[in-house]
């Protein structure tokens, strides 16, 4: 695990948007790549995950106390768990303050995935 807390994904610098692979049309996916990308398309897949995701990307201030994205119908346990599995796939990045985590969006994630998916090459 690097120390911005992703594993096994480049740390990007604030600004760089740099896909993990390559666009879908600029030929066939690496094996590598394919599961980098599934990692996170699987972990966005479930809709806890995702409304928990959509909850830190459309923040304020760009991060999200665990307090203020809490609320989305499963216990705390259970939102731990899903957080755990947004950072585990490179989606998000955490900071512990105190007793709360914070949790951004990683660094260009979006940008990477809608690059990868990019249809004009």
């Amino acid at each position: 695990m690097s120390k911005s807390g992703v594993v096994g994904l480049p740390v990007l610098q604030d600004g760089d948007v740099v896909p993990c692979c390559p666009p879908i049309t600029a030929g066939e996916l690496s094996q590598a790549d394919a599961e980098k990308m599934a990692a996170m398309f699987k972990a966005l897949s479930d809709p806890v995950r995702l409304r928990l995701f959509s909850k830190v990307a459309s923040h304020p201030g760009g991060e999200a106390c665990v307090c203020d994205i809490a609320d989305v119908g499963v216990s705390q346990p259970t939102v731990s768990h899903h957080l755990k599995k947004l950072r585990e796939a490179g989606l998000l990045t955490s900071e512990r303050r105190g007793t709360w985590v914070y949790y951004q969006v990683a660094p260009s994630v979006v940008a990477a995935m809608a690059a990868m998916l990019d249809l004009r090459g």
